[in-house]
């Protein structure tokens, strides 16, 4: 158990730890897709379930309506016909025959004719034309049904009440035509009021459909909704259930508004309710359907989607951990070297070759490598410079010591007997000296290098006959500048010795502050150089930081170390940030241009140095 544990908890790869959050990374987001898309999900089926009522609903209105519309039509039809009221009127006035039964024949045939051709378009519907008197017109035998009977039904009385063209829809009633009651048990009924010019009612017409007409609308839905029609007092007057007409619909308290839906339950079990109101009639048209039966073929398409959806996530899933899997083996084997690199290998190599961030980070890693070789090769060959250019200084001090000390106690006899002039030399003369001897000062401030120079020019002035005129014009800036000891000295040394070939001269000692570089020039106004002679100078410059010896460099002088020494300590001490250049023309003088770039740190140099 220990040991599984410490298992779980150890250190992962980084191979790890990129195909582990990638795939927290996906899952997480896809979890929570699938979650929120399953509870909104639920809330579009029942609005598409809604919505799929209310419009299967509208269909059917759509046909209920076109088909008592139908039934008006002619219901208006024979209320306005002028020729038709005429004859109606004729015939209601009067309880008599007319005289000639030729026109009496062509008044019927006229009415049965009008009749006959307002039924021929839509579905069959029996017309009736009943007069007060008890004369009627109607398209149907009188064995079918005899229309004088209508007079004893209960709604004529309603009809009386009638104003202009209202209409009295009398719901499902059983069949009154012998020819039908076998196969269609109810009818369906509208009726107006026949009125002549004083308003007064003189007949009435009577339009009859059998209620199975509307049955078929119901069967023919896509849908399986139960639909039905009720009255005004919640009535079936139409199902497909003949025996539930004249019943009262039970769930009538949950129809909220006109032309609205809604879930309400039924024994623990959700069922949707739509309703359309029948303006004209004062009827509604009204759908019942159980919620799962509503929405099984939208949750069967949501379903297959969620099916798609899972068996994508996990194929990408899949493609995702081998993609990343190949994408992370460069890394992993660029881990590998770093951690030979990391044992002491450092002649191995990742050569990594693609064109991609890590190939270029192989290939940093590679050069990288190589730089490191090559540094540890320069140490190692700038610490035994360096050594061999100590070495040279340790040998240019004659016992210094000694002769210091005999030299400062030569200065105070001298100064005794009043000769200032020797005195101050051999005072220049100590000053040179204890330099040399101080080991602790491999680097000096700038103020210091200079004031070594002075003190060097006193002394040549002292033996020289022809005395030289030096110029400093410093920064203030520069005088803190840490730089090695006896840097100026051998090239001033040089100007005296070679350019002013130890005759009368001028030295001029100046700085620039140029941008991010501080320069440093020593110029005089000897005989210069040709351009050979220059060359051959440069390019011993050049060769200093090669693989020659310092010692085989040396020119005569105070110090016995001539350009290429300055040279190498300055390069010792600030590296590439340290430039040296030399410029002159024959009969015009020479210039000595040090130049010290940015990142020659003289803080870090002078801690390396201590």
């Amino acid at each position: 158990m220990g040991n599984k544990k410490k298992r779980l908890t150890a250190p992962r790869s980084f191979r790890f730890k990129v195909i582990f959050i990638s795939i927290i990374c996906l899952v997480i987001p896809a979890t929570i897709t699938l979650f929120i898309y399953n509870y909104l999900t639920k809330d579009t089926l029942k609005e598409q379930a809604l919505s799929n009522a209310n419009r299967e609903l509208t269909i059917a209105n759509e046909y209920v309506e076109k088909l008592l519309e139908d039934m008006l039509y002619i219901t208006n039809f024979i209320q306005l016909d002028a020729e038709m009221n005429t004859i109606l009127k004729e015939k209601a006035s009067s309880d008599k025959e007319p005289t000639k039964d030729y026109q009496k024949f062509i008044d019927e045939s006229k009415i049965n004719k009008t009749i006959e051709n307002i039924t021929l378009v839509g579905e069959k519907s029996y017309v009736t034309i009943l007069l007060k008197n008890g004369k009627s017109y109607t398209n149907y035998s009188y064995w079918d049904y005899d229309p004088s009977k209508l007079l004893r039904e209960d709604w004529v009385e309603s009809l009386n009440k009638l104003k202009g063209y209202e209409s009295v829809w009398i719901g499902s009633m059983p069949t009154r035509f012998k020819s039908e009651k076998k196969n269609n048990p109810y009818q369906i009924t509208v009726a107006r009021t026949l009125r002549d010019e004083n308003l007064k009612v003189y007949g009435y017409v009577l339009v009859t459909i059998m209620e199975n007409k509307i049955n078929q609308i119901f069967e023919n839905m896509d849908g399986h909704e139960d639909m039905m029609i009720l009255n005004s007092s919640n009535q079936i007057i139409s199902h497909r259930d003949d025996s539930r007409i004249g019943e009262v619909f039970q769930y009538s308290d949950q129809l909220k508004e006109d032309n609205s839906s809604n879930i309400f339950q039924i024994s623990q079990k959700d069922y949707l309710i739509a309703e359309h109101k029948i303006d004209f009639t004062g009827w509604k048209l009204v759908s019942l359907v159980p919620y799962k039966q509503a929405v099984n073929k939208i949750n069967s398409i949501f379903n297959k989607v969620f099916v798609v959806q899972i068996v994508s996530f996990t194929a990408f899933l899949v493609l995702m951990a081998y993609s990343l899997r190949t994408i992370t083996k460069p890394i992993v084997h660029l881990g590998n070297i770093a951690e030979a690199v990391k044992r002491g290998n450092l002649a191995i190599r990742s050569r990594i070759k693609s064109r991609d961030e890590v190939g270029r980070l192989s290939d940093s890693f590679d050069h990288m490598l190589d730089r490191v070789n090559e540094m540890i090769q320069e140490i190692t060959d700038t610490q035994e410079r360096k050594r061999k250019a100590e070495l040279d200084m340790l040998q240019a001090q004659i016992n210094p010591h000694f002769l210091f000390n005999v030299l400062n106690s030569i200065r105070m006899k001298v100064l005794v007997k009043g000769d200032k002039e020797s005195a101050d030399m051999i005072s220049s003369l100590s000053k040179l000296l204890r330099m040399t001897i101080d080991k602790n000062k491999e680097t000096i401030t700038f103020r210091e290098e200079v004031q070594i120079v002075l003190d060097y020019i006193n002394i040549m002035n002292m033996r020289q006959k022809e005395k030289v005129e030096v110029e400093i014009d410093v920064h203030e800036e520069a005088y803190s500048l840490m730089i090695p000891r006896f840097i100026l000295q051998p090239i001033i040394e040089n100007s005296i010795i070679h350019g002013l070939n130890q005759s009368a001269g001028k030295i001029v000692v100046t700085t620039d502050l140029r941008e991010e570089q501080l320069v440093i020039i020593i110029q005089d106004n000897g005989q210069g150089m040709d351009m050979a002679s220059l060359n051959a100078l440069r390019k011993k410059l050049i060769q200093t930081n090669g693989t020659e010896n310092s010692h085989n460099k040396r020119n005569k002088g105070f110090s016995s170390l001539g350009l290429s020494n300055v040279y190498e300590r300055m390069f010792i001490t600030f590296g590439k940030s340290f430039k040296m250049d030399i410029e002159s023309l024959p009969g015009e003088g020479t210039k000595v241009i040090l130049t010290i770039q940015e990142g020659g740190n003289i803080s870090d140099v002078q801690s390396n140095a201590s």
